[in-house]
């Protein structure tokens, strides 16, 4: 029960973390398809340096985890 409550705060939390982010970067747009979303590189980067997991950062932008895991280990990318 624990974990099924902690799995719904941290939903709830990626959501307002997201409609924030959006807010302070003047995104009005939430329905961006086919157009690449400017700024995810550093947001991604930004939000791994506070503690969030790939997973999260995924969910909080809007983005691919494949994306976010490849935007994380640029070295990888060589």
């Amino acid at each position: 029960m624990s974990d099924k409550l902690t799995l719904d705060l941290s939903k709830k939390l990626n959501v307002l973390i997201s409609l924030a982010l959006r807010s302070l970067t003047d995104d009005r747009e939430f329905n961006v398809k086919g157009k690449k979303k400017r700024g995810v590189g550093e947001q991604a980067r930004y939000l791994a340096n506070m503690g969030l997991e790939a997973t999260d950062i995924a969910q909080i932008l809007g983005a691919p985890l494949a994306s976010v895991r490849t935007l994380l280990t640029p070295s990888q990318r060589k």
